[in-house]
This record gives structure tokens, sequence and C-alpha cells, in this order.
């Protein structure tokens, strides 16, 4: 039951959470809070240490293709202005990396297929002596079931 229509049919905080198993106060809060038809308040942002040099880390991450670490960045950071601890630096640079990665992915390149081509993977067994030690490239063309290094 809703806690609104519990208070309105008992009357009392108590008697409204005991049967919406809550607390009184939470009923008490509740109601005054829908008596003055106020929303809940958002929670405003923190500011953090590391705010002044964000934009610092994401050019550094953008300009190493997200391959720089938070060790290399720190002295910049910490002469630029950044006055946090090596660990919360450490969590915006990871926070950087995975936004840089998620944006960048590097993702399969798909074949591209003509009509009339075929993939075929032969398993079979490589022949041993296939061509004499040292010798590389000596015939012309190799059996395609052939999965021995050309050169010994």
């Amino acid at each position: 039951m809703d806690i609104i229509a519990a208070y309105r049919e008992v009357g009392t905080y108590r008697g409204a959470a005991q049967i919406c198993g809550t607390t009184h106060k939470t009923v008490r809060r509740i109601i005054e809070r829908s008596l003055t038809n106020n929303k809940p308040t958002c929670r405003k942002s923190r500011e953090h240490n590391f705010d002044a040099v964000a934009e610092l880390v994401a050019e550094k991450v953008k300009a190493t293709a997200g391959k720089i670490s938070a060790k290399r960045l720190l002295p910049l950071a910490q002469a630029a202005g950044c006055t946090g601890s090596a660990r919360n630096f450490r969590r915006l640079v990871a926070s950087v990396k995975k936004a840089w990665r998620r944006d960048h992915r590097r993702g399969r390149r798909p074949a591209i297929w003509t009509p009339g081509e075929m993939l075929v993977i032969d398993w079979g067994e490589a022949q041993r002596n296939a061509l004499p030690l040292g010798v590389c490239g000596a015939r012309a063309a190799k059996p395609a079931h052939n999965r021995s290094k050309t050169c010994r």
C-alpha cells in the first residue's frame, strides 16, 4: 500500500508505518514533503580536486591513444595545479581512458567476400620433409595442407 494512502486511511504516522512496514519517521518525512508539494532535491555534483586538470588528462590520453599511464601524467598534473592525491588522480585517468576506449573501440575487420569465393581450411597433417633443410622457396607451389615453415 502507498504510504500516503495508508496515512490518509489510518490518520497516524505509526499506524501507517505498521501497515507499510517502515518507520514512523519515514512516514512523517514523506507526508510533510507531499503536503508542501516539494519534489525531492537532486544532489549537486561535487567538485573534485582534480577537475582543474581533467582537460589536460583528456588531451594526453587522446594524443597517446589511451596508452599513457597515471604515473606519467601525475607530475604534469601537479605542475598544472592538481592538489589531489595520487589515488584520486589514478581514478580520473582510469575514467578518461575508459571513455576513450569506448569511443575508439578496436573492432574486428570483417572479410569482404565476392561471389564465387570460398574460405577453405584444411587441418590435415603437415609434410615433414617437404623441403630440404636450408632451402627457402625451392619449390614453386606448396601443398595446401602443408602447415610447416618454408624455411627450416
